[in-house]
This record gives C-alpha cells, sequence and structure tokens, in this order.
C-alpha cells in the first residue's frame, strides 16, 4: 500500500476519533451551559444562553455519527462514503461557526438584560416565594448582597418591614451564626453587588464555550483536507491500475 494512503489513512481515523472525543467534550460544554442558566433563571427574562448551548448538543450528537462514518469510509476507502464524509464535515464546520456568531451576539444582550431582570426578581423577594429561594441561593453561591451593591435593599420592601434588615444570605459564610443582616453589621455582610458577578460568571461560560467550539471548528478544517487528500491519492491509484491492465 503507497505510504501516502497509509499516512492519509492514519490521520483520518485519528480526526475520526478526534470527533468522538470531540462529540463527548462539546457534550459536557452544553450540558454546563445549560446548568448555569438554569441555577440563575430567575434573573434571565430570555434564554439567549439556551441557544449557542442547544447548538453545541446537536453538534455533539452528529458528531458521533461522523466518526462512524468516517471510520467506516476510511477502511473501506470508499469514495462516497468519504464524499458524504466531507460534506458532513463541512455542515458541522458551519454550524459551530454559526454557534460562534450567535455567542458573540447574545454575549451582548445577556449583560444588557442582566440587570433589569435582577431588580425586578429582587423586588419580588419576601423570603417565602421561588424568587427569594433564587435570589438566596444566588447571594450564597457568589457571596455578593444586592443587585448593585449591598445598598440596593434600602429601596425594597423587605427591607422596609424587616426592621431594615438585609437577607441573611448577605451574610458572610463564615460569619453566618453571628450575622443579624442588620446594616450596623457591615463587617459580617458581602458588600459587593451580585450584577456584576452574575454577569462575569456567564461571560467566562461564553467564552469557555467560544473557545472550545473554535478549536474543534480548526480541526474540522484539518479533517476536511485529510478527505482531500486521501481521496485524490486513492483515484490516482486506482487510474494506475487501470492503466496496467489496460
Amino acid at each position: 500500500m503507497d505510504c501516502g494512503i497509509i499516512t492519509s489513512k492514519t490521520i483520518l481515523l485519528f480526526i475520526s476519533l478526534v470527533f468522538w472525543a470531540a462529540g463527548a467534550a462539546l457534550a459536557y460544554v452544553g450540558s454546563y451551559v445549560i446548568r448555569s442558566y438554569k441555577d440563575f433563571d430567575s434573573f434571565l427574562q430570555d434564554r439567549y444562553t439556551l441557544v449557542p448551548a442547544a447548538i453545541i448538543i446537536g453538534i455533539s450528537v452528529v458528531m458521533f455519527i461522523i466518526g462512524l462514518v468516517g471510520c467506516c469510509a476510511t477502511i473501506k476507502e470508499s469514495k462516497i462514503g468519504l464524499g458524504f464524509f466531507f460534506m458532513i464535515i463541512m455542515g458541522i464546520f458551519a454550524a459551530e461557526v454559526t454557534a460562534l456568531v450567535f455567542s458573540f451576539i447574545y454575549r451582548g444582550r445577556i449583560n444588557e438584560d442582566l440587570g433589569k431582570s435582577m431588580n425586578e426578581t429582587f423586588a419580588k423577594y419576601d423570603g417565602q416565594n421561588s424568587e427569594s429561594k433564587a435570589v438566596d441561593y444566588l447571594q450564597t453561591e457568589l457571596q455578593c448582597c444586592g443587585v448593585g451593591n449591598y445598598s440596593s435593599w434600602l429601596g425594597t420592601s423587605w427591607f422596609t418591614s424587616h426592621n431594615n434588615t438585609v437577607p441573611l444570605s448577605c451574610c458572610n459564610n463564615s460569619t453566618i451564626l453571628q450575622c443579624t443582616g442588620n446594616l450596623s453589621q457591615l463587617d459580617l455582610l458581602n458588600l459587593n453587588g451580585c450584577e456584576h458577578k452574575l454577569g462575569s460568571l456567564f461571560d467566562r461560560v461564553l467564552v469557555y464555550a467560544m473557545l472550545v467550539i473554535l478549536g474543534f471548528a480548526i480541526i474540522k478544517l484539518f479533517g476536511m483536507l485529510s478527505v482531500c487528500v486521501i481521496t485524490c491519492r486513492a483515484g490516482n491509484r486506482r487510474s494506475g491500475y487501470q492503466q496496467l491492465y489496460a
């Protein structure tokens, strides 16, 4: 067997295996984005974050199939199979570029809407409803207090109806037993606001997702080149056999 064919097959089989690994990694990234959204969905009016996540998970499923098709087509040197493999890779490449574009677009829109959504949710806080549970979870997990900072609670109904105190979820984890939520105990409270921290969290998640998608898009580009190489070399080899028997 021609050395170039062996090398091309090795590269293409390796890329097929990479498709399986990439599918698993993309599935993890997509599920991570969805889990991050569900933890803080009360603060987001529109599900912008789920658009790239859904695309990522869809791509991961197709990539497992692509890996199987790639292995079979490479081993059998099927021109039709390799051509189909190339078209699939090109389609996935286009989908990943689309996901990158959506991520860039929605990254800015999330930050624009976050402050308004958070103010509306914090205003509904009464310590019992679903919005209250979401706020407490947010403030506990991110170690923050209020939208802008702890003073954001001053204009809420909770503050005026509970002896001018903030929720206990504003307390530092290390001082929760001594903290009463009174503003005279500022040293026991988390003073930083939640809007900036939550925005930074979503920004990091989307940046991480975009970097992963970009890396796999580059792999797809090499995959398309590998398909072209093995198809051309296999075609030339078959042409040589035909000339020999003529």
